[in-house]
């Protein structure tokens, strides 16, 4: 993923410009690009680009790694809860599409005892946390992957879920990656997407990084996942789950 300018306003002030509190803006080198043709404005939180009638986020850098880790996560997120939705089998082979920091990663290792867990990233300084991290836990069973923004570099039909956390509305190549994770799931496999609920005005997120439930289908369907079902629990957070046809 395209990492934020290395300066030192960004730890401070990322959950500021996350939630879009006044009086911290990220400096700019240079003048941003001009609106997509057919938008009605160019949102400052993106990069220029539409897919699907959306404008494309920018991305977390891997200066707000911190951030990824901050204390308050659970409470705002409830990991916990989401790990537990994911109803996950101790043989899955889960991949972390946009793991960063390992947060959710390393959550997820020992549930699946007989399985493993891809650890993919396209930041090379995300990688070096994530070994680190596997290291210190001694999480034999994480494999950390680099991936480029087109694919998530995993051999076709190697693994029976993928997990996207607060990542897919990030993807500068939405559809080639997401074709690319579709090849890599076994037949009958399953995508977990998790984004900020766009319906919902109360989550303090900026609009760029939200999407709806209506939004993430069409998406899902334009690359063939087929809907199996929303499931409910997360304050801020859609957890909606596709599913590859068996055939």
């Amino acid at each position: 993923m395209p990492s934020f300018p290395s300066a030192s306003w960004v730890l401070p002030c990322l959950l500021a410009v996350a939630i879009g509190l006044p009086g911290c803006r990220e400096p700019r080198a240079a003048a941003p690009p001009p609106p997509v043709p057919g938008t009605t404005a160019f949102d400052p939180n993106g990069i220029g680009k539409l897919y699907m009638g959306r404008q494309i986020a920018q991305v977390m850098g891997h200066e707000g790694a911190e951030w990824l880790e901050r204390p308050g996560r659970e409470r705002e997120e409830a990991t916990a809860e989401l790990v537990r939705l994911l109803r996950l089998r101790d043989t899955d082979v889960v991949a972390d599409i946009g793991a960063g920091t390992g947060y959710l990663t390393f959550r997820l290792a020992p549930l699946v005892p007989h399985g493993r867990v891809k650890a993919v990233d396209i930041q090379p300084e995300m990688l070096d946390i994530l070994k680190k991290q596997k290291r210190e836990l001694a999480a034999d069973n994480v494999d950390v992957v680099l991936g480029t923004e087109q694919s998530p570099g995993l051999p076709p039909g190697s693994i029976t879920l993928a997990v996207l956390v607060d990542a897919y509305h990030e993807f500068a190549y939405p559809r080639e990656m997401m074709t690319a994770v579709v090849a890599a799931l076994r037949p009958g496999g399953r995508v977990a997407l998790v984004e900020f609920k766009a319906e919902d005005p109360s989550v303090p997120i900026k609009a760029v990084h939200k999407m709806s439930i209506e939004q993430c289908r069409r998406e899902m369907a334009a690359v063939g996942l087929r809907f199996r079902e929303a499931r409910p629990g997360l304050p801020w957070q859609h957890l909606l789950v596709f599913e590859k046809s068996a055939d």
